[in-house]
Order: structure tokens, then sequence, then C-alpha cells
């Protein structure tokens, strides 16, 4: 599947050295995005390069769709034997400028998601809109500092292609769940 967005996203931010893997053209992972996961470490967005990754936006202080979004993967990760389960990596971007390792460690810890399998993660709003736009994701702060936003599932290959997309994340349709399965193996 190629993405229409990450041509000009790529173009906007492919400046200076060559990343040191080289990814396919249709490759999420060659976006030069900065992240601070949890733990407050840099990351790469490819960070979990190698590996089937589902990757998503929310915001730390979302009261409802965010956490129905987390609760969905770890169905997801649950419906998965174990061995395939130890593959699996997700990583969730937030839309909010707000959101810094404090709050995502919080994030963490309220909802129990394995923080070596998971990353949570903040980036600058230009970084933001830059993977928004490359997975298809749209968002817009609202006045009183919460976030409207599409509530999509993605799945990346190990080279960080994207597989395939659900916008049904309370319900993975079967086609979601059987191209994770087939990452996994």
């Amino acid at each position: 599947m190629k993405l229409i967005a990450l041509g000009f996203a790529l173009s906007a931010t492919l400046v200076g050295a060559a990343p040191a893997t080289t990814y396919p053209d249709d490759s999420i992972y060659q976006l030069q995005v900065a992240l601070t996961d949890q733990q407050g470490k840099a990351q790469a967005l490819d960070r979990y390069a190698g590996q089937p990754t589902i990757v998503s936006m929310f915001y730390g202080s979302c009261p409802h769709i965010c956490p129905m979004l987390i609760s969905s993967v770890q169905q997801l990760e649950k419906a998965l034997p174990t061995k395939e389960r130890g593959r699996m990596r997700v990583l969730f971007v937030s839309f909010d400028p707000t959101d810094d390792a404090k709050r995502l460690a919080e994030v963490v810890a309220k909802h129990g998601v394995d923080g070596k399998r998971w990353t949570l993660a903040s980036a600058s709003a230009d970084d933001v809109r830059l993977v928004a736009a490359a997975l298809g994701v749209r968002y817009v702060q609202l006045p009183d500092k919460s976030f409207s936003h599409s509530t999509i599932l993605t799945l990346l290959d190990a080279k960080g292609r994207i597989v395939r997309r659900t916008e049904s994340f309370t319900d993975p349709e079967p086609e979601f769940r059987d191209a994770l399965s087939q990452a996994l193996h």
C-alpha cells in the first residue's frame, strides 16, 4: 500500500544525513521523528523496526475513547498465543503537547500496559502532524484543550510498511486480526 501523504512528509523531513537503516519507500520509518517515551527517553519512530507493530494516536487526559483504544489493543494481545504476543509491539503517539513522560507513565500504570513492548510517546507539534498524516489520522484541539480525533489502529510490518488499518477499534474486524496473526508468524 502506498502512502499518499507520506511523500510530502518525507520530503520535508529527510534533510541531512540518511538514516542508518534503509527502509522501503512506503515505510513510515523513513520519517525522522523524535519521540520521548514514558520513561523520558528519546526514541525514534522506528524503535520497533524488525517487529510487527500496532501504531495509534491518543492523548493522556482523554476520558473516554483513548482508554477504549488502549483496551482494544490489550484485548487483541490477550487473544494471541503467548509466543505471538511476545513479538507484538505497540506504539501510541500523543497529540497533546502537555503529555510529558510523567503523564505517559501514569497512563501506562493506570492501564497496566507492558512497558517493554508498549511505548507511549510524545513529540513536537510538527512531528505529531507528520505521524498523523502518515497514518491517515485527523485531529483538532478543541477550546477546552481536549482533542477530537479519528480512532485508527494501524498494523506495520517489520519494515514500517502499513499492512492493515482499522477504524473498528472496539472490535477490530477479522481481516485486521488475521493480518496481525500473519505478521507475527
